[in-house]
């Protein structure tokens, strides 16, 4: 890693803010950015009939972007529906089979990218370009004031989908770019909803209030300026047409100077990142691209253009950053995911904002990639990058972006899109040492030149992973055995089922004890040397006769016996999880 271009703040321990972090070189790890004989490289191109390489991946079905829509954004789920936004509005899939999703709506209400989430019978929709109107019709607006833009988020009802119906949205100063639902486990009555406005600041004509400010490395202390804050959105639950802006928390504030722009301030085409060109696009800390809420710790990583933070969101009206850190070699910290106990958080640098090819061989693995973190005592602590380890084209826009925890029993795995890149799935359990798993990937939409295409989005749901891919359509793939995942550990996965997901909302996904939970732990002590041949052999025969007697009906008495005598040919201490998960097991099952 390259020494900072730029000025980059300290770390400033304090409860009400913090500065940054500099990572330093020798913490650097990565995963290589090419392997030559990846089957990857040099896959045939097409816009549906390109070659495809995948390793414990394999495609279900691929379903085009439907007719007067245009590029796919991103997903939330509910029951077993998908909503996939996009740039034209959203469309809902019935993915009650995984293997044959069928589109059932697609609701026209353009606003730019449409990023969508739901809670209940409610689902919120970013909007942020000029062209979004209050009606979601087509024609437009014109002018930098009209009474007829909505820029904000979008409030549907959702109780019949089919039949999505447009309540009262809130209007913001930069639109919305993205949003994230907040829970307060001691507020039933509301949600809440963080806002991220990335665009320019409205005319205080069309929207009151509005206040834009020059960007600037001098410390900004006046004023109410738009910029250098969020908005924190109230949701009624009662009443969600009555919702509101609460707060606009200055999260990013100098404790010690009261300056808003207290974290990064690097000016566009001023400073060069380590590639050598200038940073694009620029890691200037003025508002946050994703934020990504676990309510169930109190906690929120928000990756915000040129830092990613870490706040308390315990109040979640009045949330407070706790730390900050920067990375000179990240160009735009994108989007953040927690690891399934809160106490890791893996960002993501948008190194040239989605539509470049940045997975070049020539690119180094701390370029557009994951920054591993773990969280010890309210502190981001780094501790490695991860890249995509197969290079691609000039032709194939490709850089670090969306997915999701797969809840393997005992180990970290996330599923991870990287636009043309393609799928990659990586164990990140020792946060050091990130290790690619398993992957898919298709050939470039037009192997002559960059068109813009890839997954956008690629998230774990109920068993399948889906995908929303910007220029092909909706995708549903399935997870499949391999020397690094077991059967026992896609089942084990397979058996949480949520009722609705939204990938920047997290909670811990808790596995019941059952035969496959306790056979991931077994498969893991193979793959760690663990447990010997004899041993794992014995373990699995009194697992597999366990489970055929419960399966019969026998007595909890003989079902037990087998499952203590796994225990006892284990050889494996009292507190192994091999062990523990038996016994837990064993006591489901009395």
């Amino acid at each position: 890693m390259r020494s900072s271009p730029r000025p980059v703040p300290w770390r400033r321990r304090a409860l009400a803010a913090s500065g940054a972090l500099l990572l330093g070189a020798s913490l650097m790890t990565a995963t290589a950015a090419a392997a030559g004989d990846d089957p990857r490289e040099g896959l045939g191109g097409g816009l549906y009939d390109a070659e495809i390489a995948a390793s414990g991946v394999e495609l279900l079905e691929s379903l085009p972007i439907p007719a007067g829509f245009v590029i796919n954004s991103d997903l939330a789920f509910t029951g077993d529906k998908a909503v996939v936004g996009s740039f034209s509005g959203f469309q809902v899939f019935d993915i009650s089979d995984p293997a044959a999703p069928v589109l059932e709506t697609a609701f026209v209400c353009p606003g730019g990218q449409g990023d969508v989430s739901i809670h209940g019978d409610l689902m919120f929709m970013s909007v942020e370009a000029s062209n979004g109107r209050i009606d979601c019709g087509t024609q437009g607006t014109s002018g930098s004031v009209d009474p007829d833009r909505f820029r904000g988020v979008r409030i549907f009802d959702i109780s019949d989908l089919s039949n999505p119906v447009q309540l009262p949205g809130v209007q913001t100063c930069r639109g919305s770019h993205t949003h994230t639902i907040v829970t307060d486990p001691d507020d039933a009555e509301n949600v809440y909803i963080y806002n991220s406005g990335t665009s320019g600041v409205r005319s205080p004509l069309e929207l009151e209030g509005c206040e834009n400010a020059a960007l600037t490395t001098d410390p900004v202390t006046e004023g109410n300026p738009t910029q250098w804050r969020i908005d924190v959105i109230q949701v009624p639950l009662a009443a969600p047409e009555t919702a509101a802006i609460v707060s606009q928390p200055r999260i990013f504030t100098d404790v010690e100077t009261g300056a808003y722009n207290g974290l990064q301030n690097t000016l566009p085409g001023t400073e060069l990142h380590p590639s050598g060109s200038f940073y694009g696009p620029t890691p200037n800390t003025n508002t946050c691209h994703d934020v990504t809420a676990f309510p169930e710790i109190g906690l929120l990583a928000g990756a915000c253009q040129g830092n990613g933070i870490l706040v308390d969101i315990s109040d979640p009206v009045n949330p407070v950053r706790i730390d900050a850190v920067a990375d000179p070699n990240f160009s735009y910290w994108h989007s953040a995911t927690f690891s399934n106990d809160g106490s890791k958080v893996i960002f993501t640098d948008e190194w040239g904002g989605g539509t470049g090819a940045r997975c070049l061989a020539e690119h180094e693995p701390s370029w557009g990639a994951n920054a591993l973190f773990d969280i010890v005592d309210g502190e981001l602590e780094f501790a490695s990058y991860y890249k995509l380890p197969a290079a691609q084209t000039t032709a194939e826009n490709c850089v670090a972006h969306n997915g999701s925890i797969i809840p393997v029993p005992g180990r970290d795995v996330m599923v991870q899109a990287w636009y043309q890149g393609g799928v990659s799935i990586f164990d990140f359990t020792d946060t050091a040492n990130p290790v690619e798993i398993a992957y898919l990937d298709r050939g470039p939409i037009n192997p002559n030149q960059l068109a813009l295409g890839g997954y956008w989005s690629t998230y774990w749901y109920n068993g399948n992973v889906l995908g929303s891919e910007i220029a092909r359509g909706f995708d549903s793939l399935a997870l499949a055995e391999t020397g690094m995942m077991s059967a026992n550990e896609i089942a084990a996965a397979g058996e949480i089922e949520l009722d609705v997901f939204n990938a920047q909302t997290q909670a811990m996904l808790v596995h019941a004890p059952s035969f496959a939970v306790a056979g991931s732990y077994v498969d893991q002590a193979e793959r760690s040397g663990d447990l010997d041949a004899k041993q794992l052999e014995q373990v699995r025969k009194h697992l597999a006769e366990a489970a055929a007697l419960e399966a019969d009906g026998s007595s909890s008495k003989a079902v037990a016996a087998q499952l203590d005598n796994a225990v006892k040919k284990s050889g494996a201490s009292s507190d192994s999880a091999v062990v523990q998960a038996i016994l837990a097991l064993k006591a489901t099952l009395s």
